[in-house]
């Protein structure tokens, strides 16, 4: 989804805690924006992080610690393989997967899961 269909732009919320952590860690990675992801079915209530490089959304984290991250459908499916996440159950989202960030062992996942969206959208 494109930046402008998202609502209007903001800054990021400040996240806590091990969420937190991934958002900073996301947030600082070179040439990613973070903005305000707002909720899909109250729009002008905040609900988390976005990270875009460029257009292209890495993914977000909403404020209940739920990562949602765009992969390719390839590195989606070995995550999944390797035990990581879920795949994402709306129709036209099948590279996206979604991992609930509960602990240090699950934001490094998370992390590196940004990390490989990051990756496949080099500029």
């Amino acid at each position: 989804m494109q930046r402008a269909e998202k609502g209007p732009p903001g800054p990021a919320p400040d996240l806590e805690g091990v969420v937190g952590d991934v958002a900073r860690a996301v947030a600082a990675l070179p040439g990613v924006k973070a903005s305000v992801h707002w909720h899909p079915y109250q729009p002008t209530e905040i609900d988390g992080a976005d990270f875009y490089r460029g257009e292209a959304e890495l993914g977000h984290i909403h404020l209940d610690g739920w990562a949602h991250v765009r992969l390719t459908r390839a590195a989606r499916d070995a995550a999944l393989a390797r035990g990581i996440g879920e795949p994402a159950p709306w129709r036209g989202y099948a590279d996206w997967l979604h991992l609930h960030v509960t602990d240090r062992a699950t934001a490094a996942q998370a992390l590196a899961l940004f990390g490989e969206s990051h990756a496949m959208r080099q500029s």
